[in-house]
């Protein structure tokens, strides 16, 4: 036979082995999920929610994979191109930045190689994740992922911690595009349409058995992130697993709830987790060095490439990165690069993030802690033996006090260097107070418990940047109030409608208007709008005139006075309260005044008219249109001190408001011999516009009407809409 028949031959025959070997393997894939779909249960209650059961700790991570696939794969799958660092061949172009900054910090071979020595249990939960997220795909042929076809276990890794914009994305993709993209920095535009911008964050309160009328402990549950940022789970195991709450789309822990003996609750804070180093850097020869005390190292040089889709097909952007033993080079500011160093943990984030969802009790939810990988936040706790207690971030580096971190440090300094992480017991730290509770709303730790709390000069300033904020200042006047606490009366606090920032602001407006000369055009002009304001209890409310008048007024004057506060080094708070001129303050009332009676006929207009809550699609930027349907929500912006937050803006082609962010979960816990608890979510569970649970709960959001939440099978019963197992 001729030699090239005969190569042909083994050529052919190599290929139908690989096929058949691929097969086999497809067919072993098939068969282990399918396997392990009969340990799974998935109940679906009335509201659509998922109670997913399985036999082990990983038969419960498969279920609950699939069953957030049902739910909402576009999401899923989204969060993981982000984190990858892949979006762009998604989205094309326009987020070739994005990419790059993730991928200066995420590197597949790393993840792998962490993948690779995590212990077994972990392991095996990683291995469940991506075996239920392509058994779901493997049984929903129509669902068409953009990039991500099958899911690998180590991919875990990359999104290991739940906050919603987490450390790496404090970069500024500006600034990163004129560094590597050697573009000269445009002005940027004005954020959310030239509305401020929004406040994000979350409220959590816990509150001790002295404090309520059962006797138990009490937890609020209030993360203020984007809409449909998470969904509503419980996942269970015969191996101890309970736990209910929000999951981050993607992820196999529940992020912000309880189990039947404890609750948790996280908030952003304001500790220094993140620093910058300006770096001397010369260029010698082809290649760049910078000093480093007495002596110059090298740069690290890397090429990275971001494949991007475009209409021909996939094209590819190729970057040389640079980085010295602080981190990634980011930007350039005042002729120095500009490093930045943050936690890089994700084996023992993802070992945090998974076993306090196991916690049954204050010591070991603190052990958890002792892992120091829950960066970006800080924690409310509460307990079925009554104990309540606030952690303050998790993850802050111990440094010389003597430097200013909220800048660039003198990267060429070694007394610059990180000094290992402050313990637990070194920050600011409340365990029981005698006070009886305790909070957090994205404001500083020093009034976390009323006149128990941490004293603010026994820390270094980086250990928080944050002040004072009017949700501070509201939360511990309905904290402070009563001490018979009911998850009914928890649920009245969470909503309390009074708006403090402008129990400060509006008294100085109307003497701004009493002390105006009546010659003057404004004195006429502003008249009714002023009685209006003069006779408001300042509370928020679906039919109340004065909130229109006082947060279109308080935005108009926010725009006017911010650069002004920001050169000053002021909050824009304090600098609308006691900086802020009487024809400064008359000005923007009667622009607000104009604004509202040219969007719609009248000045004097309810709130709810207005301020509306609306899902016309599951897109994950949404459209909104002022001639489909929507619902009137009394509260407002948190950035006034609303406890309930709802961060509205206009939209394209709209004059009212719709909300995207703020109160997104909201759920009450009461601990004692068993769990009780009510909660709502933005919407509805499922993203999927066909889905009866794709708005079933947004009238119940927009009051604050909490629904009861079945944690128990018993409460299940009557409640069921399906019981099924994954591939069903």
């Amino acid at each position: 036979m001729p030699k090239l028949v005969l190569l042909l031959c083994a050529v052919a025959g190599l290929a139908c082995a690989n096929a058949d070997a691929a097969g086999t393997a497809a067919e072993s894939d098939a068969a282990r999920w399918a396997r392990q779909a009969r340990n799974v249960t998935i109940t679906r209650d009335d509201w659509g929610i998922a109670h997913v059961r399985g036999k082990s700790d990983a038969d419960a991570v498969f279920g609950l994979m699939y069953a957030q696939a049902e739910d909402d794969f576009n999401r899923i799958e989204t969060n993981y191109l982000n984190s990858l660092g892949r979006l762009a061949e998604a989205e094309g172009a326009s987020a070739i930045y994005r990419d790059l900054r993730m991928k200066l910090f995420v590197q597949p071979d790393s993840m792998k190689a962490q993948y690779a020595v995590s212990p077994p249990w972990l392991k095996a939960l990683m291995v469940a994740w991506a075996d239920g997220l392509n058994y779901y795909l493997a049984t929903h042929k129509q669902v068409k992922p953009r990039v991500l076809t099958r899911f690998e276990p180590w991919m875990a890794l990359t999104f290991s911690e739940g906050s919603i914009g987490g450390d790496i994305e404090s970069v500024s993709l500006r600034e990163l595009e004129a560094f590597y993209g050697k573009r000269t920095m445009s002005r940027a535009l004005p954020e959310n349409g030239g509305f401020p911008k929004e406040p994000s964050g979350s409220n959590g309160f816990a509150i001790a058995p002295s404090n309520t009328a059962t006797r138990h402990a009490l937890l609020l549950i209030n993360p203020h992130t984007s809409f449909f940022f998470r969904s509503e789970v419980q996942v269970t195991s015969d191996e101890g697993l309970n736990a209910y709450g929000a999951v981050t789309w993607g992820q196999f822990f529940v992020y912000q709830g309880f189990n039947e003996r404890a609750g948790w609750m996280h908030t952003s804070s304001g500790a220094d987790a993140i620093d910058e180093y300006a770096e001397s850097v010369e260029k010698k020869g082809d290649s760049y060095v910078y000093r480093y005390g007495s002596a110059e190292r090298p740069l690290t040089a890397t090429r990275v490439v971001v494949p991007f889709r475009t209409n021909a097909g996939m094209a590819r952007k190729e970057f040389i990165v640079y980085r010295t033993h602080h981190g990634p080079i980011v930007r350039e500011a005042d002729g120095k690069w500009v490093s930045v160093k943050l936690m890089q943990e994700p084996l023992k984030a993802l070992t945090q993030s998974y076993t306090r969802t196991k916690a049954r009790g204050l010591a070991a939810f603190r052990k958890t802690m002792e892992l120091h990988t829950n960066s970006s936040n800080n924690t409310i706790f509460a307990d079925a033996d009554g104990n309540i207690a606030y952690f303050h971030a998790n993850f802050v580096p111990r440094r010389d006090p003597r430097f200013d971190w909220r800048k660039p440090v003198d990267g060429s300094d070694p007394a610059t260097e990180w000094r290992g992480i402050h313990s637990v017991d070194e920050s600011p730290l409340v365990v029981n107070p005698p006070n009886g509770w305790l909070y957090n709303t994205n404001n500083w730790p020093y009034s976390a418990a009323g006149p128990d709390s941490p004293k603010r000069d026994r820390f270094p300033a980086y250990m928080d940047s944050y002040e004072e904020n009017p949700r501070g200042i509201h939360a511990i006047r309905v904290l402070q109030a009563r001490k018979d606490f009911t998850l009914p009366t928890l649920i009245d606090a969470a909503y309390d409608s009074w708006l403090p920032a402008f129990t400060d602001l509006v008294p100085a407006l109307v003497k701004s208007y009493d002390d105006v000369a009546p010659s003057d055009p404004l004195k006429a002009k502003l008249a009714d709008q002023i009685a209006q304001l003069r006779g408001w209890d300042y509370r928020w409310s679906e039919s109340s005139v004065p909130t229109s008048l006082a947060v279109y007024w308080g935005e108009e004057l926010w725009r006017a006075v911010s650069a002004d506060a920001d050169s000053e080094d002021m909050s824009v708070y304090a600098y609308m309260t006691t900086k802020t001129t009487s024809t400064q303050r008359l000005a923007a009332l009667a622009t607000a005044s104009d604004r509202l009676a040219h969007d719609f006929g009248r000045w004097n207009i309810p709130w709810g008219e207005i301020n509306r809550f609306q899902r016309l699609t599951g897109d994950i930027v949404q459209p909104f249109d002022d001639a489909r349907p929507s619902i009137p929500v009394g509260f407002t912006s948190s950035r006034w001190g609303s406890l309930a937050s709802f961060g509205a803006r206009t939209w394209p082609g709209t004059k009212k408001l719709y909300g995207t962010s703020g109160n997104s979960f909201v759920a009450v816990v009461e601990f004692g011999d068993s769990v009780r608890a009510r909660a709502v979510s933005a919407g509805g569970e499922s993203g999927h516009p066909s889905s009866p649970h794709f708005n079933d709960q947004a009238l119940r959001y927009s009051k604050g009407q909490l629904r009861d939440v079945y944690f128990y099978p018993s409460q299940l019963q009557g409640h069921i809409e399906r019981r099924y197992r994954p591939g069903q």
